[in-house]
């Protein structure tokens, strides 16, 4: 039973309802539908097809809405133009079809042309998503930068400006209409994509209103790392996009970054995923390479919640063997993994110190699992931050709760739960999980509930359910 996530983005290859049923089970915990692509149509039905997926087998997953946000790019260009180092390309401010000047300088446009007013000389713009590196030389009255590599450059290519501050919105026009869907067919989770600061993510905030859906900032540019602290304190959890960030920082510096962003992370107790060509090879064959399985494995022993996958299991050739593959490498990087860090993680409040008291206790005496039964999913969250070797079964009143905690380390998320009182609420919750075939019946757990119940943030009692409590609570409906 593998504890650390899998984030599998849905395309053609796994857009139908069995194959969505076979990633499941194959260990897929949660679903991207990428709104850089496709229809509102072709999301719906993506989504009812993970719903009916997630019903008809009995588990609960998560779906995760990746909004797009404001991706700079080269406008149309009359032909490929085929760069070579010392060429020169001239960026100008108004909207134009790209063309070759002469035998060695381009005139290009961008989509966002207020961007080139903040470049400086000497700083360096990337072209087709990094393979292309230029040097600024002039700004005014055009701005215009020489090639430093050889590159094959075509209409519509990403463009990053990695040493400038380019504050543009990070929210687009179309990412207001993609939100708005997604809150109307109550998405999981909302990636915001192009973070800057904590104000982009604020702006996120308000976009969503009153629906309780949790903000994931995706951190892939140089101005969102040095902002990080702010940036966690107003978001759900983060993504390492490590795409767009290789190209933005240098490469170089990006396994320590991503080290640094799970660490501060895991201290506050939000989920982090770690994203971008972890078995890219995949997309075309069989097997990873072992650098691939590496990079998976060092991501899950840093403490990643979260691994994903984009095109490997988008169009890949074979993406239920993706998962299957990445679910193998977690689970034996597991038998290794650095456990029980109840000691080493400190807790703010009343409420940590239960939680991190349930898991030790939990592992103390062998528990076969911890039951929390959770309004909010806050108690079985901080729980996960302690990284217990005990899994973490959750139950909820709220439908909604549970989708939302698929992201989290460690937790299981089972079923709703009704009830008034502690005793027939055990009563149902052990029920459950007898008839899903996952309770022992001679271990023990571990239960959090609160007092008053339906009272959220009100964990505060821990109940030893052994053989004894558990035939007691299961004779007596």
């Amino acid at each position: 039973m593998k504890r650390t996530k899998i984030l599998a983005t849905i395309g053609p290859s796994s857009e139908k309802k069995e194959t969505i049923k076979e990633l499941i089970l194959a260990g897929a915990n949660l679903f991207r539908l990428n709104f850089s692509h496709g229809s509102y149509e072709y999301h719906k039905n993506v989504l009812n097809n993970i719903r009916e997926a997630s019903k008809e087998l009995g588990i609960v997953v998560g779906i995760m809405q990746d909004i797009s946000g404001p991706k700079v790019r080269i406008g149309e260009i009359k032909e490929t133009f085929n760069l070579n180092s010392g060429d020169k390309i001239t960026f100008v401010p108004n909207e134009i079809v790209g063309y070759k000047e002469s035998s060695n300088s381009y005139v290009v446009s961008i989509n966002y042309p207020n961007i080139l007013a903040k470049v400086q000389v000497d700083e360096f713009i990337y072209l087709y998503d990094g393979a292309i590196r230029a040097k600024v030389v002039e700004t005014t009255p055009n701005l215009v930068a020489v090639v430093e590599n050889h590159g094959i450059l075509s209409s519509k290519k990403g463009v990053n400006f990695p040493n400038t501050a380019i504050n543009i919105d990070v929210i687009t026009k179309k990412d207001e209409k993609d939100i708005a869907w997604g809150v109307e067919n109550k998405v999981d989770f909302f990636a915001i994509s192009f973070v800057q600061n904590k104000q982009d993510m604020l702006h996120a905030r308000e976009l969503i209103g009153s629906y309780d859906g949790k903000l994931i900032a995706k951190i892939e540019k140089f101005d969102a790392v040095e902002n990080i602290d702010e940036i966690l304190d107003v978001s759900d959890g983060i993504m390492v996009a490590r795409g767009d960030l290789g190209i933005e920082v240098p490469y170089f510096e990006v396994p320590i970054i991503q080290k640094m962003l799970i660490k501060k992370a895991n201290e506050r107790g939000l989920p982090v995923i770690t994203a971008t060509q972890m078995l890219l090879s995949m997309t075309q064959n069989e097997r990873a390479t072992r650098a691939e399985v590496s990079d998976v494995a060092n991501a899950v022993l840093d403490g990643t919640d979260v691994v994903m996958l984009s095109e490997e299991s988008a169009i890949g050739v074979n993406p239920v063997n993706v998962v299957e593959t990445m679910s193998s490498i977690i689970e034996q990087m597991e038998t290794i993994y650095p456990f029980a860090k109840q000691e080493s993680m400190k807790q703010y409040d009343a409420s940590e110190m239960i939680q991190a008291s349930a898991t030790k206790l939990a592992d103390d005496i062998e528990a076969k699992g911890i039951l929390a039964l959770t309004s909010s999913g806050a108690s079985a969250i901080k729980m996960a931050r302690y990284r217990a070797k005990t899994p973490i079964y959750a139950f909820s009143r709220n439908e909604e709760t549970l989708g939302k905690l698929t992201i989290c380390w460690g937790i299981f998320p089972i079923a709703t739960i009704k009830g008034e009182h502690k005793h027939n609420m055990y009563t149902t919750l052990l029920e459950t999980m007898d008839k899903l075939g996952i309770l022992d019946k001679d271990g023990s757990y571990v239960a959090t509930i609160g007092h008053p119940i339906r009272t959220i943030g009100s964990t505060n009692t821990i109940n030893i359910l052994g053989k004894n409590e558990i035939e007691y609570y299961l004779s007596s409906k």
